[in-house]
């Protein structure tokens, strides 16, 4: 986890190009893991990866 800098809120919205409350929402609902420091939330790249795998329409080749 820590062999690559983790992700911010905003950061994460602006690769998958979705607002930063949707991205908020998905933590919040235990969809995404995400680690909180302080007031702000962060994410590993692996998670974001993971969660998109668990989201797709179809398994990747």
């Amino acid at each position: 986890m820590l062999n690559s800098p983790l992700l911010t809120v905003h950061e994460v919205a602006d690769l998958l190009k979705v607002r930063e409350a949707t991205v908020r929402a998905w933590i919040q609902s235990n969809e995404l893991r995400a680690i909180k420091f302080g007031r702000e939330w962060r994410v590993d790249r692996e998670d974001l990866e993971s969660y998109l795998n668990a989201h797709a329409n179809r398994p990747a080749d």
